[in-house]
């Protein structure tokens, strides 16, 4: 098992008499795939945005490659190395793919949008845009504009945007969420690929690939963890198969 990378240590989220995360603890090590399934509505969603500063616990601990960031926004995160796809594409459709993550590479590298055009041929933003393009297998797509590309490929494109930030650790939020088999199975190669660079935690109700991709895996269940595990011991585990497996 590789080094711990991100750690999350009593996490709580109450909204009003709901607590959408009970006391979550979890990390994410060097080489991994960290899964984390559970039905819907069990504060997933919520615990990925209290992780990627989107939303401030009301207790509990994160910490990245050993610093504490509870405190930090979601720009400040990114900045040190979390990166993250969102379950909704947050992708500017009639910019090409290349735009788009030049964009991630523009944040990354602090120019202002005020310059655009310039910006726009500068290398030091066009270069490692491409490399991120080629690394998801849509270099031949670079300048196509992402309203023309697949379902699949847009998350590639997404998953492109993230590893332009060269992060420390990659929240990915259902990535094979609209796939059809085809899609998945490509999107799931290339994950299975990444781990080596950057380890992810990941959100994902497809359990085929679930199941193939996770080192270990961890079910919420009504905002509590009530099982960590290998994949064959979340499979047999009574408590996760009455609670989410089974259904």
């Amino acid at each position: 098992m590789g080094e711990e990378v991100l750690s999350i240590e009593g996490l709580h989220k109450r909204f009003g008499a709901l607590e959408a995360t009970r006391d979550v603890s979890l990390d994410l090590r060097a080489g991994e795939i960290h899964a984390l399934i559970g039905p819907n509505g069990a504060g997933k969603s919520t615990l990925i945005a209290q992780i990627a500063g989107s939303l401030r616990p009301d207790a509990g601990r994160i910490h990245l490659a050993g610093r504490d960031i509870t405190g930090l926004g979601v720009a400040a995160r990114a900045r040190l190395g979390l990166g993250r796809s969102f379950q909704v594409s947050s992708l500017a459709e009639p910019l090409s793919a290349l735009r788009n993550v030049m964009i991630g590479a523009q944040a990354r590298a602090g120019h202002s949008f005020r310059f655009w055009t310039p910006v726009a041929r500068d290398a030091r933003l066009v270069t490692p845009a491409r490399k991120a393009l080629e690394r998801v297998h849509l270099g031949q797509r670079a300048d196509t504009p992402v309203a023309a590309l697949s379902h699949g490929e847009r998350r590639q494109v997404e998953v492109a945007c993230a590893l332009v930030l060269e992060p420390r650790a990659l929240l990915l939020d259902e990535p094979m969420a609209g796939l059809g088999p085809e899609g998945s199975g490509r999107l799931t190669e290339l994950l299975e690929t990444l781990k080596r660079e950057v380890p992810i935690l990941l959100i994902e109700h497809d359990m085929d690939a679930v199941f193939r991709l996770a080192d270990r895996l961890s079910v919420l269940v009504d905002g509590h963890v009530i099982a960590h595990g290998g994949s064959d011991a979340i499979r047999r585990d009574p408590r996760v198969q009455e609670a989410y497996l089974g259904d």
